[in-house]
């Protein structure tokens, strides 16, 4: 991919799904179904299918499931030429059901993992350098001291370069305690010009706290806090928008967030105004909590755009 042609970079651990068959609870399922996730492979990938030139790097176990999943990103178009497939770690993975209106249960196989491994030799300077925007999450910089060093040397190039940098501090309770993620969170908030978060997430990181106030007076230009079904807002101190969520029976609840960062971010690379953003992003988010897994649902443009004007129930 030509590098003058990039638009978005990002980053992380893209994991194997193993997914429950129906909503049978993964304690009693009989059938798991292999796909990918990650919450930043889920954003390369809803990008890309939006229409915009993306590309994912990280670090992969140079196993069946690492190359399985080089295969499914390089299929959507997205430039993994700086995914390492590690010879001497696993590639991580996430075992999960969606189990209708019962609780989803969440197994986790990444200690130790490849993508704990990733460096800051492993950021592609060059590559962030040509991108219109560098998107990072909270997640990456979790998993071990070097991978947040990677993490906090990406935002560091992408500011000296003048790239915009966007920040979803997507808390996980497994991967860290509430201090640690108010700890990582502080030392990257600095460095976002955009900050999506969810409403939860940002009363961890910042309990207590207005989160758009928070994250501005640390330098986010834009501030977006995701509340699920309630909806969503927008702020840059001094335009505030709000959009309630798209209506949808969910199937699977997973990956809404991210699904809702590539909505918006594609419409904020297409020029859109705040209360655009909220609508496509909330459509785009509907449209992957209304199937199962995490990237089956993502929309390309034309869908997100009959969905967005209600248009047409059945294309003949």
């Amino acid at each position: 991919m030509p590098l003058q042609r990039l638009e978005v970079v990002t980053f992380g651990e893209a994991l194997t799904l193993m997914l429950a068959e129906g909503t049978a609870p993964v304690s009693h399922s009989r059938t798991l179904e292999l796909g990918m996730a990650g919450a930043e492979s889920n954003l390369a990938v809803g990008l890309a299918r939006l229409g915009h030139q993306t590309a994912f790097f990280g670090r992969v176990g140079d196993d069946i499931f690492g190359h399985r999943i080089r295969r499914e990103l390089l299929a959507e178009g997205i430039d993994t030429s700086h995914l390492v497939l590690d010879p001497d770690h696993p590639t991580g993975a996430i075992i999960r059901d969606a189990a209708g209106h019962r609780p989803i249960t969440v197994i986790y196989r990444r200690a130790h993992s490849a993508a704990c491994f990733l460096s800051p030799a492993d950021v592609p300077s060059n590559l962030i350098a040509a991108a219109r925007v560098l998107h990072v999450t909270g997640i990456t910089a979790v998993l071990s001291e070097s991978a947040f060093e990677a993490t906090l040397h990406a935002v560091q190039v992408a500011k000296r370069c003048g790239v915009p940098v966007s920040f979803d501090p997507n808390v996980r309770h497994r991967l860290a305690s509430p201090e640690l993620w108010r700890q990582i969170t502080a030392e990257l908030a600095p460095y976002a010009d955009i900050v999506l978060t969810g409403a939860d997430d940002a009363a961890v990181v910042a309990p207590g706290e207005d989160p758009i106030e928070w994250f501005r007076a640390r330098g986010a230009r834009i501030v977006v806090v995701k509340s699920g079904a309630q909806g969503a807002a927008e702020s840059d101190g001094t335009e505030h928008v709000s959009q309630p969520a798209h209506p949808v029976s969910v199937v699977d609840s997973v990956g809404a967030g991210d699904a809702f960062n590539a909505g918006w971010l594609s419409a904020w690379l297409r020029g859109r105004g705040a209360q655009q953003r909220l609508q496509e992003a909330s459509v785009v988010g509907a449209l992957v909590v209304a199937t199962r897994g995490d990237t089956l649902g993502l929309p390309d443009a034309g869908t997100r755009d009959l969905v967005l004007n209600q248009s047409l129930d059945v294309l003949r």
